[in-house]
C-alpha cells in the first residue's frame, strides 16, 4: 500500500465528539481492533461466497447420478444461485437499514453454514434445491453489502479492499473448485459428505461479526447515512479513488433521499454488465468441469482446470480494481477482459483438451469482470447511500438478467448432444458485454444522472 492508503480515517457516518481526548478518531484502540474484525470478517465472507457452487460444478456429474437429473434439470440446478441472488439481494438494503450491515452479513453466514449441511442430506431434488436457495440467499444479501460495508467503512481505500475482498472471493472459490473432488475422495468417495464439509468455512466467517454486530454506535451497526457539507465526498473520482475524506463537521449527517436509480443510464449499463458478466461465470463455474470431462479430461484433472479459471482471480482481482480506480474510464479494462473471453471460447470450440490449461488460464482472466464490476459500483456512486442504492440495483437486476444462461447451456447439451452451440451461445454473450461494459465506465455517478432527469 501506499503511504497515502496506511492513513486510518474516520468514515464519513461517525460523527465526531467534542471533548479533547476523543478529538483525534483516527488511531483510539476500539477503532483499531475493530478495523481489524471487519477487515477478518470481509476477508472471511469472501471466501464463503462462491464454495456453494463451484463445489457443486465440481461433482455435478455424481449429483446428477444420485438425484437421478437429465441435463435440463442440472442447467435448472446452474440457474438457481442468479436467481436467488436477484430474489434476495434486493432485501438487503432494506434489511441493512433496520438490522445494520453487520448483523444481515453475519445472519447471511449462518444461512450459508446452515444450507450446506442440510442439502446433501435431506434426500431427493427438490430438497437439494431448497437447502442450496437457504445457503445462496445468504450469499446474496452479503453480496450486495460487501461494496456498502467498504464504502463505510474503508471509504478512503476502496480500490484497495475491493481488491482483497475479490482476492479472497477468488480464492474461495478456486479451493472449492480444486480441492471438492480429492477430498470427497478421502472421505470415502461420498458426494455427500464433500459438499457438506465447506458449511465448516462458513461456521468460521460468522465469528468476526459477533462483536460488530454487538458494538453500537458503528458505521455497521446502524442505518446508511449521507455526510453532507465538509465531509461528503464530491464526484466520482472521490468516490472510488482512494481519495482521503475530511472528517464531517459534527451535526451535518442527514438521512439520505432515495435516487430515482433507475433514471440513470449508467446503472442500467452497470446492470447489464454485471448481468452479462455473471452468466458467463456462472455457467464457467456449473458447465466448465463437464466440458473438460466430456472431452476425455479426468475428472480431478478437470477440477483443477477449473481451479485455475477461479484462481486467476486472486493476483488480477487485486491488481484490476486498483488500476480501474486510477483511470478516468475502465472502457478499456472491459475491452482485453472480453477479449480474453473470446480466445478462450474458441480454444474451448476448437481443442478443448489439447489446449485445456491455456483456455483455462484465458477464461479466467476474463472472468475478472467481477471486480472490476464491483470497483465500477464504488467509482459511479458519490454518496454512501447511492452505493447502497446502485450495488443492489446492479446486481439484483444483473442477476435476474443471468438466470438463463446455465439453464440455457443445460438444454442446449442435452439437445445437441455436444458442446458445439453451448459454446457459441458463451462466446456470442462477450459483445453485449463490452459495449455495456464500455457505456458503465465512463466518469459519471448516477446520484448527477437522476437528478438531470
Amino acid at each position: 500500500m501506499t503511504g497515502e492508503e496506511t492513513r486510518t480515517t474516520v468514515s464519513p457516518s461517525i460523527p465526531i465528539r467534542s471533548s479533547a481526548q476523543d478529538a483525534d478518531l483516527r488511531t483510539p484502540p476500539t477503532r483499531a481492533w475493530m478495523t481489524r474484525l471487519v477487515i477478518a470478517g470481509i476477508v472471511l465472507t469472501a471466501l464463503n461466497l462462491r464454495p456453494a457452487i463451484t463445489s457443486l460444478g465440481a461433482l455435478l456429474e455424481e449429483v446428477r447420478d444420485g438425484l437421478g437429473m437429465s441435463g435440463s434439470v442440472a442447467g435448472l440446478l446452474t440457474s438457481v444461485p442468479p436467481l436467488c441472488f436477484a430474489v434476495f439481494g434486493v432485501m438487503a438494503p432494506r434489511l441493512a437499514r433496520r438490522f445494520g450491515p453487520a448483523a444481515v452479513v453475519c445472519a447471511g453466514m449462518l444461512a450459508i453454514g446452515t444450507g450446506l449441511v442440510l442439502r446433501p442430506f435431506v434426500g431427493g431434488t427438490a430438497g437439494f434445491l431448497v437447502a442450496s436457495a437457504l445457503a445462496l440467499m445468504g450469499i446474496a444479501v452479503s453480496n450486495v453489502l460487501m461494496p456498502v460495508i467498504v464504502k463505510r467503512w474503508f471509504p478512503d481505500r476502496v480500490g484497495t479492499m475491493t481488491g482483497l475482498y475479490s482476492m479472497a472471493l477468488a480464492l474461495g472459490t478456486a479451493a472449492a473448485a480444486a480441492v471438492t473432488v480429492p477430498m470427497t475422495r478421502a472421505l470415502g468417495g461420498n458426494w455427500q459428505s464433500g459438499l457438506a464439509v465447506w458449511a465448516a468455512l462458513a461456521a468460521v466467517a460468522v465469528l468476526p461479526w459477533i462483536p460488530l454486530v454487538r458494538a453500537k454506535g458503528t458505521p455497521l451497526s446502524a442505518a446508511p447515512r449521507v455526510a453532507t457539507g465538509a465531509g461528503a465526498p464530491t464526484g466520482a473520482a472521490g468516490a472510488g479513488a482512494d481519495a482521503v475524506p475530511k472528517a464531517p463537521v459534527s451535526g451535518a449527517r442527514e438521512e439520505a433521499a432515495p435516487l430515482r436509480i433507475t433514471r440513470s443510464r449508467t446503472a442500467w449499463a452497470l446492470a447489464v454488465f454485471f448481468g452479462l458478466q455473471a452468466t458467463a461465470a456462472y455457467i464457467t463455474m456449473g458447465w466448465m468441469a463437464q466440458i473438460f470431462r466430456d472431452a476425455g479430461v479426468p475428472a480431478g484433472t478437470a477440477g483443477m482446470l477449473l481451479a485455475v479459471t477461479m484462481v486467476m482471480g486472486v493476483p488480477l482481482a487485486f491488481v484490476i480494481p486498483r488500476l480501474a480506480t486510477r483511470l478516468p474510464h475502465q472502457g478499456p479494462i472491459v475491452v482485453a477482459l472480453g477479449l480474453c473471453g473470446f480466445a478462450g471460447y474458441a480454444g474451448l470450440y476448437l481443442a478443448p483438451a489439447a489446449g485445456a490449461w491455456a483456455w483455462a488460464l484465458l477464461l479466467g482472466v476474463a472472468n475478472c469482470a467481477f471486480p472490476l464490476a464491483l470497483t465500477m459500483v464504488g467509482m459511479r456512486a458519490r454518496t454512501g447511500a447511492g452505493v447502497v442504492q446502485l450495488s443492489a440495483f446492479a446486481q439484483s437486476t444483473g442477476y435476474l438478467i443471468s438466470i438463463p444462461g446455465p439453464l440455457l447451456v443445460g438444454v442446449l447439451y442435452q439437445h445437441s448432444g455436444g458442446w458445439g452451440l453451448p459454446i457459441a451461445l458463451m462466446a456470442g454473450l462477450m459483445v453485449p458485454q463490452i459495449v455495456v461494459g464500455v457505456l458503465a465506465g465512463r466518469d459519471r455517478t448516477v446520484e448527477d444522472e437522476a437528478a438531470a432527469r
